[in-house]
């Protein structure tokens, strides 16, 4: 599953959260060193406020979930799905190089089509493959989010961790497929 971190900023922030999302509707496939993959914004669900790693799911209200995910999906990201396209880079290999591609909303309603290069660090762990990057979303054309006159606004970064099951063997030659759904 792909978790999301935001992190809150501007002078009233101290009356936000930096918070942790995840989203469960993903696709990754892995084929001989080619990696594609496709996210669905619409089902990013908030899982709470986030202090580094640990979240406390406990602090916002049901209410308050249902609200952040509606600005997500009606002011953020909309619901186009977000696309990554790669290959395997190294012989370890070290990292996946490739595009990101999405289509945030500007002002409510579809904006241009945002692209940008990516090297994304792979590591392996006894059960899991993952991937781990912090991305700044204004290079992919997504703006931050601002509120109370822009007093109130999320930090130009997002942290991106994808954590998934692995077997074991070469990354590279692997031929692999991931999928989450609601």
């Amino acid at each position: 599953m792909l978790h999301v971190y935001t992190y809150k900023e501007g002078l009233l922030s101290r009356l936000a959260h930096d918070l942790r999302l995840s989203v469960p509707r993903f696709e990754v496939v892995l084929e001989g060193g080619a990696v594609t993959a496709w996210f669905d914004p619409a089902s990013a669900r908030v899982e709470g406020v986030a202090t580094g790693d640990r979240v406390d799911a406990q602090r916002l209200s049901a209410g308050d979930r249902a609200s952040i995910e509606a600005i997500v999906r009606n002011e953020v990201l909309g619901t186009e799905l977000v696309r990554f396209s790669g290959r395997m880079a190294g012989t370890r290999p070290e990292g996946v190089a490739g595009c990101l591609t999405l289509q945030p909303l500007v002002g409510g309603r579809p904006g241009p089509v945002g692209r940008g290069d990516l090297h994304l660090p792979v590591g392996l762990e006894p059960g899991h493959v993952y991937v781990e990057t912090t991305i700044v979303p204004s290079r992919f054309g997504v703006r931050p989010y601002r509120a109370m006159g822009g007093t109130l606004r999320l930090a130009d970064r997002w942290r991106l961790v994808l954590r998934l099951p692995w077997a074991g063997g070469e990354l590279a030659q692997a031929h692999q497929r991931w999928a989450g759904v609601l």
